[in-house]
Parts: structure tokens; sequence; C-alpha cells
């Protein structure tokens, strides 16, 4: 039990480290206030796909580009409207977000071909092109399990919000 914690501090602490750029920009932290699932925040969110996309990552044991990889994760939905709202009339919300995430983050970071990958096709099969990148292969496995944790809030899903809370990024 002891080491899972530590695991987790320490992936905690990459995500800080290498997404430390996105964190700290006011639109990423404006993410806050845009709800993705239940009571979870567009930012909650990205930060619990990051994390999963590491977990995933290290317990396959296949070398990825790791600051890709959490950038791309981190900005995977950066978008600024309430997607689950139904007066925003947005039916195709699941194929299009895509698109603004990736026009928006490209405005505001300086992506590489990697993060531009992750953020444009995290949403596969949904959009057709398929992942050119294992970092966004791991972050599209991320999303789908991140969502599902969110949607049932199970106590391990709600433990890394606390230590994300804990140590400042929430």
């Amino acid at each position: 039990m002891a080491r899972q914690h530590t695991d987790q501090d320490e992936l905690i602490r990459t995500m800080c480290e290498l997404g430390s750029d996105v964190l700290a920009n006011q639109k990423m932290q404006s993410l806050r206030n845009y709800r993705q699932h239940g009571d979870v925040s567009r930012y909650e969110h990205s930060l619990s796909v990051c994390y999963w996309a590491l977990v995933i990552a290290r317990a396959m044991r296949v070398r990825v580009d790791e600051r890709s990889m959490v950038r791309g994760a981190l900005l995977h939905d950066f978008f600024m409207y309430e997607w689950n709202d139904p007066n925003a009339r947005r039916p195709l919300h699941g194929f299009t977000h895509a698109g603004e995430a990736l026009k928006n983050a490209s405005e505001v970071f300086e992506l590489n071909a990697i993060e531009r990958d992750v953020i444009k096709k995290h949403m596969f099969p949904m959009n057709i092109t398929p992942p050119r990148y294992r970092e966004t292969v791991f972050v599209t496995l991320a999303d789908k399990w991140s969502a599902t944790l969110e949607v049932i809030r199970t106590a391990r899903q709600r433990r890394i919000v606390r230590m994300c809370r804990m140590v400042g990024l929430m």
C-alpha cells in the first residue's frame, strides 16, 4: 500500500514538472469552471487523463516522450464551452471538440507533432483517423478510462483528485 502511494506521488510530481507551463496558464486554469462528467471539472478530468496515461505507459514498459504525452493529455479537451448543456446545441460534440481543442491549444502553446496528434485524435474511433504515436494511444485509452471512473466515481479516482488538490494542482 505504501509503495502504491509513493508511485502515485511520483506520477503527480512528473505531471507537475513536465506540464508546468500548461498548468500555469490562465486559460487552462479556466477549465476548472467547466463541468466534464458529473461534478468533475474539465481541469480535473485533464489531470486524471494525464495521470492514467502515465500509469498505462509505465505499466506496459513502453518508451514514450513523457513530456509530449503529459502536455497533450492536459490539453486534449482544451475547449471553453459546456458540452453537456442541452441548450448549447452541440449534438456533434464527440466528433468535433478535438479539432476545437487543437485550434485553441495551438493559439496558446507551441505544440510538437506528438502533442498535436494526441489532441486531435484522442476521440478515436469516433474521429476516424487513427493515432500516429503511442503517446496518442495511451492518452486515448486513459481518456476512456478516466471518463468511466468519473461517471461511476470510484474511491480511487476521488483519492487522485484529493492528492492533486493537496499538491496544489486543484
